[in-house]
């Protein structure tokens, strides 16, 4: 059985530090995407230029992905790491609020980016450490559930700033919020207590040479996986930036308190969901757990083309909540299954945060695309049928990732 950590441990001490970490860089990241779309909004940028610079941010966390992802491997203290990724968010949000004009915005962008790639590997790569593999999976369902509560308290309190002071002060307050996240790291005991004493466990194993890692990204399974993200981000990424550029043309000012619920009802679902999603994942499978991921996401965008207002824009954001618990769960959760004993845990995070960017380069530029020469209903509809295309890819092609699980040996004769 898993080691289990008590409060008064060093081991209780960084979980604790592990969850507000979680939960601050949520906090940290929410002003980041819907918010900057109705603030340029706001500084009477056009949908075309807000898509081309939502898709900077992109394309640069795209490039860094993989690169990121082995700079992570190769520091010893994945607090340097995490900590590094804080402050380039943290800097990103107070140039945001500075100076929303055109370079500045795509300096931020490309900042945020490379800030977020370093980011996810590093708090994975610490999760995974601290707990090891076996107790990893319902982990990660705690890490998701202290980053939607994140989330959610985020929006909740930059909907009401938007509102209250200006979208201009949404950055402020998310350029503030560094401060907290850093203070997690710094909380978070330097060096683990051995959580699995299975050496094929290791992050980094000693006795295997680190180049022989490097054919892990020729795994087909990894090159499923990651194809499947890609069509994921395709139909995901765009659906709020759209749908919020639509709320403010319908509310003007009162946009950030939608765009707040819309925020806040998902993280909720995913609070919810996402330490069951890990048991699902453990129990029955990665696959099984990646399909319900991809069910709402037709489901939603035909609702988005539908719906038209804003109370029933909100509701539909509901079905976000099952497709973020899914993917907060299951990216670390199959790297860890196609890494184990090669050292390039952080490696195929980021190959598959890559994944992550081009389905979410390509998404947020085609959909704004699409809404500028057709409009936003449209642009939904063809956001949901990429989903479908992606549910439909998933049930072809991916492969199970899950560990086959060793049935108990049979006792022997004499006892």
């Amino acid at each position: 059985m898993p080691r289990t950590a008590t409060p008064g441990t060093p081991d209780g001490a960084g979980l604790r530090a592990l969850d507000w970490l979680n939960f601050f860089v949520a906090n940290l990241q929410t002003g980041f995407g819907p918010f900057i779309a109705v603030y340029l909004t706001t500084e009477k940028w056009t949908q075309v230029e807000i898509g081309v610079a939502l898709s900077v941010g992109s394309a640069v966390t795209m490039l860094a992905q993989v690169p990121a992802g082995a700079l992570v491997d190769a520091i010893r203290d994945k607090r340097l790491a995490a900590a590094i990724g804080v402050g380039l968010v943290g800097v990103s949000a107070l140039l945001l609020a500075l100076r929303p004009e055109r370079l500045p915005v795509m300096l931020e962008e490309a900042l945020h980016g490379f800030a977020s790639c370093m980011l996810v590997p590093a708090i994975a790569a610490m999760t995974l450490n601290r707990v090891g593999r076996r107790a990893f999976a319902e982990r990660l369902g705690r890490n998701a559930r202290f980053a939607a509560l994140g989330n959610a308290a985020g929006a909740a309190a930059m909907g009401a700033m938007g509102s209250l002071v200006s979208s201009r002060a949404v950055f402020w307050f998310a350029g503030a919020l560094a401060v907290p996240a850093l203070l997690s790291v710094r909380a978070m005991p330097r060096r683990a207590p051995p959580a699995d004493p299975d050496p094929a466990t290791a992050t980094q194993p000693p006795e295997e040479p680190r180049e022989a890692g490097w054919r892990v990204l020729l795994d087909r399974r990894l090159l499923a996986f990651a194809l499947c993200i890609v069509m994921f981000q395709l139909a995901n990424a765009a659906l709020l930036p759209i749908a919020a550029g639509e709320v403010t043309r319908q509310v003007g000012d009162g946009a950030n308190l939608v765009i707040a619920a819309c925020l806040m009802v998902p993280q909720g679902v995913v609070a919810l969901l996402s330490p069951w999603v890990g048991r699902l994942a453990e129990r029955r499978g990665r696959r099984v757990a990646l399909l319900l991921g991809f069910v709402q996401l037709p489901v939603r965008g035909v609702l988005l083309a539908a719906l038209a207002s804003p109370p029933l824009i909100v509701a539909s954001q509901t079905l976000d909540g099952l497709g973020g618990a899914a993917l907060g769960v299951l990216v670390p959760l199959v790297a860890a299954d196609l890494t184990r004993g090669t050292g390039r845990f952080n490696l195929v995070v980021g190959t598959i945060g890559l994944a992550v960017g081009v389905g979410a380069t390509l998404s947020t530029a085609m959909a704004g695309d699409l809404a500028v020469r057709f409009g936003n209903r449209v642009a939904f509809l063809a956001l949901a049928l990429f989903g479908a295309v992606g549910l439909l890819l998933t049930l072809a092609a991916m492969p199970e990732t899950r560990p086959e699980v060793r049935p108990p040996a049979p006792p022997s004769p004499g006892g």
